[in-house]
């Protein structure tokens, strides 16, 4: 008769099995009492501020609620009142700005167009090259005066005469030395330049009887070329008036 069977001895756990098994936590019955505690406990507490929250306004009197709630309107009403005022000063500011850049806009387009009208600041854009050749210097003072003034008539808003720029007080002179403008002599060939529209200052100069057609008939040759960008850069010095004065601003 065989005795009872020897009884299995578990194989041991080694290795990471051991360690992980070793380090896995255990629940026991005294921490999950302990969690069940806390949720009730968290709970208690959320229901206690909120009832005490409800109860604080509850015992209130009904005049002090009317305060309340008063008070909480006017509060309202100055947060609008602020963010109102604060709207109308970013628009008058942005509004001061935007007038500030307008005039200094305005003002620098109008110094410009002052410095080139007078004379002081050179010009580019569209315009015409005019070409005179006269060998014998038979071209008279007239005939370039009437060239100038046909210039002027037909939009030009800037001239120059070889080295020489032509302005509203500009006058040419016929001397017994040649030709002088603004009392500078020039000499032939006589090399104008026009900014302006180059269509309508071409047309200008080409009508029959016109500034071309006098320097032909004093013998003179004359081309025009129209382009795109021409360029005046001769300058003139402009004196201080001597007797004009700016009118005094203000009510008489």
């Amino acid at each position: 008769m065989s005795g009872p069977e020897p009884q299995r001895q578990p194989a041991p756990v080694v290795g990471w099995r051991a360690l992980g098994r070793a380090l896995r936590p255990r629940a026991t019955r005294a921490q999950a009492l302990t969690g069940v505690l806390c949720v009730l406990l968290g709970f208690a507490i959320a229901v206690q501020v909120r009832q005490t929250d409800t109860e604080s306004l509850s015992v209130m009197r009904e005049s002090e609620l009317v305060s309340l709630l008063d008070q909480t309107t006017r509060q309202a009403d100055d947060l609008q009142d602020q963010v109102a005022e604060l709207e109308r000063t970013r628009q008058d500011l942005q509004s001061a700005g935007t007038s500030r850049e307008a005039a200094l806009e305005a003002a620098t387009r109008s110094a410009a167009a002052q410095g080139i009208l007078s004379g002081r600041l050179p010009a580019e854009g569209p315009g015409v090259t005019v070409t005179i050749s006269d060998p014998d210097r038979a071209v008279s003072a007239l005939t370039l005066l009437n060239l100038l003034e046909e210039l002027r008539n037909a939009g030009a808003e800037a001239v120059q005469l070889n080295d020489r720029r032509l302005t509203a007080s500009s006058y040419v002179l016929g001397t017994d030395g040649g030709i002088e403008v603004d009392g500078a002599p020039v000499a032939p060939p006589y090399r104008w330049v026009a900014v302006g529209e180059p269509e309508t200052m071409a047309t200008a100069l080409a009508i029959p009887g016109g500034a071309l057609a006098k320097v032909q008939i004093d013998g003179g040759t004359a081309s025009v070329s129209s382009q795109d960008r021409v360029e005046v850069t001769a300058t003139r010095e402009v004196a201080d008036p001597q007797h004009a004065q700016p009118e005094a601003s203000g009510d008489q």
